[in-house]
């Protein structure tokens, strides 16, 4: 089995329908989403083109497809989900936020030339722990406690990286909707090997697009800020380090 994964598209239509159009080339047997599928300028049209997919999709729960569910449901805690998020939860409909719903905590398949692969949002057990390219082996160690395939696949952290991690390989593919670094939509072919790919498409139509079709008071700041000019790697990793130190104390 080949399998293309995407993860935290954040709504960004245009960046997932570039991917899409080389997912269709690549021609593999099932799409993943590693989750934080819709939270962005575009909700609703983002996962209407994920589910009219002529190949199977499975999908993963991100925290953010987590607080856009609470959001429709009117339970979302203002205090611990982002704005963003609820913002583009009270977009969806009712059959949009069913969707939702359905996503796993985790997913696991049988991929060529890999073997059994789970996939998760941010760890196997939390769609909000951060783990980095430079992460340490004891944290990596309790993150993938338990865990019995030989690799996993994730997301979450918006930059893509493939290391050995003790008896695990551990992927993230990156983000197609907000990526840090150089701009493009950032995906994963897997079968035989891991391929990290990244997407090339118009920027300034995609800009234009999502500022002119979208309702969010925000679109013109991530159309800049997520699409044209995305934050440096440095910066962000640097951020996320911050973070992970923070919350090993």
């Amino acid at each position: 089995m080949r399998i293309a994964v995407v993860s935290d598209v954040h709504g960004n239509l245009p960046a997932l329908r570039a991917v899409m159009a080389g997912i269709k080339a690549a021609a593999p047997d099932a799409v993943v989403s590693c989750g934080d599928l819709a939270a962005g300028p575009l909700p609703g049209p983002v996962i209407g083109l994920l589910r009219g997919l002529d190949i199977p999709v499975h999908c993963v729960r991100g925290n953010a497809d987590r607080g856009m569910v609470e959001a429709f449901d009117g339970t979302a805690d203002p205090a611990v989900t982002h704005e963003d998020d609820i913002w583009a939860g009270i977009q969806l409909t009712r059959d949009q936020r069913d969707y939702l719903a359905t996503f796993a905590a985790t997913l696991t398949f049988d991929v060529d030339g890999l073997g059994p692969v789970l996939f998760c949002h941010a760890t196997p057990r939390s769609d909000e722990e951060i783990i980095l390219a430079t992460s340490s082996q004891h944290h990596l160690d309790a993150a993938l406690a338990g865990v019995h395939e030989p690799t996993v696949v994730c997301g979450h952290t918006h930059m893509q990286f493939d290391r050995q991690a003790s008896r695990h390989r551990v992927v993230n593919v990156g983000s197609v909707g907000m990526p840090y670094g150089q701009p493009g939509a950032y995906w994963a072919l897997l079968g035989p090997g891991v391929s990290l790919r990244r997407t090339s498409y118009d920027l300034q139509a995609a800009a234009s697009e999502i500022r002119r079709t979208s309702r969010w008071h925000k679109a013109e700041s991530f159309a800049a800020e997520h699409v044209l000019q995305p934050p440096p790697a440095g910066d962000a990793l640097a951020f996320f380090q911050q973070l992970e130190t923070h919350a090993a104390t």
